[in-house]
């Protein structure tokens, strides 16, 4: 039988949960003014505080890319908003999100602060300048991550991969990082409660902390060199290692467009 949480520990991880903010808002303020290699610290420590207070276990495995890979731009499965935690405090990297979510109270603000990358799903220009910005931000030195499915799934299934954005890694000659993640209960089976599908952030929270362990698992796979390959050849090089390390089948292949935009 599945166990979940007793309410008064619920109540304590709450309290920690919101003193875990707060510290986030905080070091928000300062962040931008600091170095990047002091910005990396302050990324992974933060994230690693809010996993720990969540009891969110990281198992990676793989080796994510260091600092001696210039340009690294890094793809993933998306299942949860867990998961720009858990790249962060494995990887501290950048992100691409909707447009949406910069106007979100607090997590809009930390977003910014952290440098995320918005963009516009309803314009299809927004596609040449979001791809020219990750390219700035690759030649900088620092790491991106984008989720070519354009919305989460529960962890059993993985959504298209679309290739829109991933044309980013080619103009800067940058090296492509496949990451497969999964989030597993305390029993080994995989935890739908930490999905973030059809809910508010809110009652995903409370679903989450119902959970009396949830272990996530990020698998860095080897590198995908650009070269010579178009974006499609990368979204579908990217999706088959995805798929083949988390075992679900290849989604059904559909016509590609050039406004295909992942939603976060």
């Amino acid at each position: 039988m599945h166990k979940t949480t007793p309410i008064l520990l619920r109540l304590i991880r709450t309290f920690f949960l919101f003193i875990q903010i707060a510290s986030g808002c905080l070091q928000a303020l300062i962040y931008p003014y600091f170095p990047q290699y002091i910005q990396r610290r302050m990324m992974r420590h933060w994230s690693s505080g809010l996993l720990a207070t969540l009891n969110v276990r990281l198992r990676c495995t793989g080796k994510p890319p260091g600092v001696e890979i210039p340009r690294a731009l890094l793809v993933a499965n998306h299942i949860s908003w867990l998961d720009v935690c858990v790249l962060m405090a494995a990887c501290p990297t950048r992100f691409v999100a909707k447009s949406e979510i910069d106007g979100w109270p607090v997590l809009g603000f930390l977003s910014r602060q952290a440098g995320t990358l918005f963009i516009k799903r309803a314009r299809r220009s927004d596609t040449l300048r979001i791809n020219q910005q990750i390219g700035d931000v690759l030649e900088k030195g620092e790491k991106v991550v984008i989720f070519p499915e354009g919305t989460t799934a529960d962890g059993t299934y993985l959504n298209h991969f679309h290739a829109s954005l991933l044309q980013s890694a080619i103009d800067a000659d940058a090296l492509l990082f496949p990451v497969a993640i999964t989030y597993r209960r305390a029993c080994g089976e995989v935890c739908p409660e930490a999905a973030y599908t059809d809910s508010s952030l809110v009652l995903s929270l409370r679903k989450i902390l119902s959970q009396t362990e949830i272990t996530v698992e990020l698998t860095f796979l080897e590198p995908v060199t650009c070269g010579m390959r178009n974006r499609r050849e990368l979204a579908r090089l990217s999706e088959q290692a995805i798929a083949e390390t988390l075992s679900l089948p290849i989604p059904h292949k559909k016509t590609e467009k050039p406004y295909d935009l992942p939603a976060e």
